[in-house]
């Protein structure tokens, strides 16, 4: 790693690029060090600063700081020779390397109003403990009890971080340097004021025959992670009195509604409202599996949200004048699946018409009950009674906008802001992808039979005698995987059958059941290019009784498309990133 971009003024250190600090040894009267994404940040350099080394002739060092999305990997060096003790995280992300850290060095680590990651790598220690006292601080630097919503705890390599509320002390600890009694071993531990994750509720009460304090185990659904995030006060639903939390709304409240057509605000009253239960289960996509979307934080535009967003994935967001579900601008980097959160309670709230309401900064959509009413319980004491069930095509406040030609523009202007956003998640590389089909044929007996001859297009299978039935077995892929999120097919095709014939004793039969309209099991229905249908890549064909008395005989088919598909390792590579 190379010197990092730094300029200094009034003992200032403003450091801008990724890098080291080596241009800094020897520079008198050095007070501060600011590690910052800005202006003069080289585009595309995520700004990370290796802080493990000591500065020759630095000495009087107070503060480091780091902000605006910026990483600061803080160890060892400056640390161990009591340099600079007093670190700041406020919307940057601080890297703690355990092993390189004397325990008892860091006294403590101001958090302020931007929030911020504080990652604590594992420390090495054999006895002791990393321990790591944070303070919250508004914008003025004084102290509060005020989490900020961005504020995010990581214990890499982790599977699992008890937590303990201490009643004596009001204090709570949470890492693996400490066990679900409270008592602190050797690893990692940060210690935050007051009862910070609501142990007294959700967790075990510890102590007999007086109860000294609660301990809670958060368990990460991978195993791998260890990210712990503060929760964010739920989604903030705008009311004619302000922004009111979506779990705080009741029947009869009024809330602000967009009327698109008119363009205007207009006060509607609630007339229900719902609360459920999610568990994720992580053998599905990620789509499919119900983990819930964060949207960070100006993702959309400056303010919009304005501050992080979580929603289920079907959720729609309202563009121009349409509804959009949320899961077709996943990009992973700004919008994507929390997978820290496997287990979470969601709400809904309806109007009497299905509306566009603003939900943290952002024109989303009310409840509009298409038959799931009674998967929810109904909050508060009023009971409201509701008829049949609603449809997008005649009911909903705004039409469902998933044209890929209206879907694929916004997904690249929100990809577009990405490096100017706070917390976003690095890009992963592209994943592999093939157009060969793999096709083969297995009979009604099991034979696997691979094709005799090939071209672009056709396919022909010598078929052992009597076979009266095969299946159509090829890769298959999902078009919203292999083209992107906003296509709206999630369908796993396999390849686009057209003209089959079955060769036998001379004669040529054409095998038709496919492209009728009640299909054979395994086959999708019409889409819309006749005389061809697509596979789901385990297809049944009948062949209609032609190879009987020990008749063998040639299938051949037309292939009008396949492909692409992700190849079988990356299957396996995006299952890993599904579960991250």
């Amino acid at each position: 790693m190379g010197a990092a971009l730094i300029t200094v003024n009034a003992g200032v250190a403003t450091v801008y690029s990724s890098g080291d600090l080596s241009s800094l040894a020897g520079v008198s009267a050095l007070s501060d060090i600011i590690i910052t994404k800005n202006a003069q940040t080289p585009a595309g350099d995520p700004v990370v600063v290796d802080l493990t080394t000591g500065l020759a002739g630095v000495s009087a060092l107070s503060g480091i700081t780091v902000q605006n999305g910026a990483t600061a990997k803080v160890g060892g060096g400056l640390l161990n020779a009591n340099v600079g003790t007093g670190l700041t995280v406020n919307g940057g992300v601080l890297d703690l390397q355990g092993n390189l850290i004397g325990a008892n060095v860091l006294h403590a680590v101001n958090v302020g109003p931007e929030g911020g990651e504080i990652k604590v790598e594992p420390t090495g220690l054999s006895v002791g403990v990393l321990d790591l006292p944070i303070n919250f601080v508004d914008a003025h630097g004084n102290s509060t009890n005020t989490i900020p919503a961005n504020f995010v705890m990581d214990f890499p390599s982790a599977k699992s971080i008890p937590a303990y509320y201490d009643k004596i002390t009001n204090t709570t600890t949470i890492g693996d340097g400490i066990s679900l009694l409270g008592i602190v071993g050797a690893g990692r531990t940060i210690t935050l004021q007051g009862d910070v994750f609501d142990l007294k509720d959700n967790g075990t009460a510890n102590g007999w025959p007086a109860v000294l304090g609660y301990s809670y185990n958060f368990t990460q659904s991978d195993g791998n992670g260890g990210v712990i995030t503060c929760y964010l006060s739920g989604s903030m639903i705008r009311t004619p009195n302000g922004d009111v939390t979506v779990e705080d709304i009741r029947i009869g409240d009024e809330i602000v509604t967009f009327d698109w057509r008119n363009n205007k605000d207009v006060v509607h009253p609630v007339v229900w409202v719902g609360k459920a239960h999610a568990t994720v289960r992580p053998d599905l996509s990620d789509d499919e599996a119900g983990w819930p979307v964060r949207i960070l934080k100006d993702a959309i535009a400056d303010g919009v949200p304005y501050k992080d967003m979580l929603i289920t994935s079907e959720h729609c967001l309202f563009f121009k004048d349409r509804f959009v579900p949320v899961r077709m601008l996943v990009n992973g980097i700004s919008i994507f699946y929390d997978k820290s959160i496997a287990s979470y309670d969601y709400y809904h709230v309806e109007t009497e018409q299905h509306s566009v309401i603003t939900a943290d900064g952002m024109l989303t959509e009310s409840y509009l009950d298409t038959g799931n009413r009674s998967s929810f319980r109904q909050e508060g004491t009023v009971v409201a009674l509701h008829g049949a069930a609603k449809s997008w095509k005649d009911d909903a406040g705004a039409p469902l906008g998933v044209e890929r030609s209206f879907v694929e523009p916004l997904f690249r202007a929100i990809e577009w802001r990405e490096n100017s956003i706070f917390g976003c998640r690095v890009a992963e590389e592209k994943l592999e992808t093939t157009n060969d089909p793999d096709l083969h044929l297995i009979t009604d007996a099991g034979a696997v039979v691979r094709p005799m001859r090939k071209t672009t297009q056709q396919y022909s299978f010598m078929l052992p005698p009597n076979t009266q039935s095969v299946r159509i077995i090829s890769r298959t892929s999902r078009p919203a995987d292999v083209i992107g999120p906003f296509v709206d097919d999630r369908r796993y095709m396999g390849v686009a059958v057209g003209e089959v014939h079955l060769l036998c004793a001379k004669r040529s039969y054409e095998i038709t059941s496919h492209l009728t309209t009640k299909k054979p099991e395994g086959w999708h229905a019409d889409t819309g290019k006749k005389g061809v249908a697509w596979t789901n890549g385990n297809a049944q064909m009948s062949l209609d009784g032609h190879l009987t008395h020990g008749k063998m005989g040639i299938l051949s088919m037309n292939i009008h498309a396949a492909g692409p598909y992700l190849l079988p390792e990356q299957k396996t590579e995006m299952k890993k990133l599904q579960s991250a």
